[in-house]
């Protein structure tokens, strides 16, 4: 029976529905959503469906999307005869995997969680198999598509404690939405003991987000990029947040070497905000949204386009992770982001202290050598001047963290075999 909580919100839901396209609309106004692709939120779409099964995976935004991006590939090489959909909800994550999906593989924008949206969605693409990351518990969705008898895997799943103390309100609630899944897989300890007070059974963990090779890159724009910078020393401060940029370039100014600065904001529709920071401090850059290129007296070039950071990380001596800076500049925490990209290629790499969204993997890096903790932006010359004049340390770093990354990597195989017994039987496309 369901309970009465999930049977309010379904009532809610549906009394709102007729809402929806003015709020969607809304948004797109305000370049929250696809102003073409904005009916897609409500579960109507233009893409047929092929013939045959269909497996769909959702992440909700950029990262939760790149990290399935390796379960998207080994699902097209293992099982050609289903069809894969991959959905998200951002337009950021959209344009992406445009770039990365490999071909024949659907991306649409998931649907509000609205129950006339989500009859409309499940109707027209039939799923056999649908793959949440991370933390989607979207009540309607998930009881429909079990009562329709798709299988659910919630996998690389995080929660957060505010989650739990919400739905710890309404137990039975919860412990029939995680019990909805067939498979539930956290991405570390302490997610697991998260859901399981929530109800849920736990069947192992695995993180996504550790699994995965490394950034793709095009090669004539390295090497006319490489060829520009000529011999100076690349210092990229990758996916960096509001406020790290100035304090970086800043700090950087302490360098005894010449350098070359890219800068990679994590969103760069900042570039223009950041490019008013930069000229207001008196620095001269270029920025490659604008079709500027890398003159020799261009210390900083602001790289604010987006799917290029494989690009860029392998133009770098020395990486900085950006989103680590935030509370030592006197901002909101932002937690960090993967620094397993550098290490993936074999970059020696600097964090600030706020890696929270990345404690064990950046534990363990720091463990083995490969990634450096320092406490503010002012640290950084201290860090990275050694290497710059050490290249031999600064290969070895780089490679220690090579090594820690592909230790670190194998959660692509425990979740492959956990999830094929759920996959349709294997079938020629009718």
């Amino acid at each position: 029976m369901t309970p009465l909580p999930l049977i309010a919100y379904r009532l809610a839901t549906r009394a709102l529905e007729p809402l929806a396209p003015r709020l969607l609309d809304a948004r797109a106004r305000r370049g929250k959503e696809d102003p073409v692709r904005v009916d897609e939120r409500m579960g109507f779409t233009r893409t047929p469906r092929p013939e045959g099964d269909l497996v769909w995976l959702h992440g909700v935004s950029v990262g939760e999307s790149l990290s399935l991006l390796p379960v998207v590939e080994r699902l097209t090489k293992a099982r050609p005869d289903l069809t894969v959909l991959v959905t998200s909800s951002t337009v950021t994550s959209a344009h992406i995997l445009a770039e990365r999906l490999p071909a024949g593989v659907i991306h649409q924008y998931a649907p509000v969680d609205a129950p006339g949206v989500v009859e409309r969605f499940l109707n027209h693409w039939r799923p056999s198999l649908a793959v949440f990351v991370e933390s989607e518990l979207w009540p309607n969705l998930l009881l429909e598509a079990r009562r329709r008898g798709v299988k659910l895997a919630l996998v690389s799943a995080r929660i957060t404690e505010k989650t739990v103390e919400g739905w710890a309100r309404f137990p039975a609630s919860a412990q029939a939405l995680t019990g909805a899944f067939d498979l539930v897989l956290p991405q570390d300890a302490i997610s697991a003991q998260r859901l399981e007070s929530l109800g849920a059974r736990i069947d192992g963990l695995v993180n996504l987000k550790l699994s995965g090779e490394a950034l793709p890159h095009d090669p004539a724009a390295f090497s006319r990029l490489s060829a520009a910078i000529g011999d100076r020393p690349v210092i990229v401060a990758a996916s960096t947040h509001e406020g790290e940029e100035i304090a970086i370039v800043r700090a950087l100014d302490h360098l005894s070497e010449r350098v070359c600065l890219i800068l990679t904001p994590r969103h760069p529709e900042r570039g223009a905000h950041i490019a008013q920071a930069l000229q207001h401090d008196g620095y001269a850059f270029a920025m490659r949204s604008r079709g500027e290129t890398i003159a020799p007296d261009t210390d900083i070039y602001l790289a604010d386009t987006l799917n290029e950071m494989g690009l860029f990380l392998r133009l770098a001596d020395v990486v900085v992770m950006g989103g680590s800076f935030a509370p030592a500049i006197g901002l909101p925490p932002v937690g960090g982001h993967n620094p397993l990209e550098p290490a993936r290629l074999g970059k020696p790499t600097i964090t600030g202290p706020d890696a929270s969204n990345w404690a064990p993997v950046t534990a363990a890096l720091v463990e083995a050598g490969g990634l450096a903790l320092v406490q503010a932006p002012s640290d950084l010359p201290g860090v990275i001047e050694p290497l710059l004049e050490d290249l031999n340390a600064a290969k070895a770093m780089g490679e220690r963290g090579r090594r820690a990354a592909v230790e670190a990597g194998g959660g692509l195989e425990r979740l492959w075999a956990l999830l094929s017994p759920l996959m349709p039987q294997r079938q020629g496309r009718r």
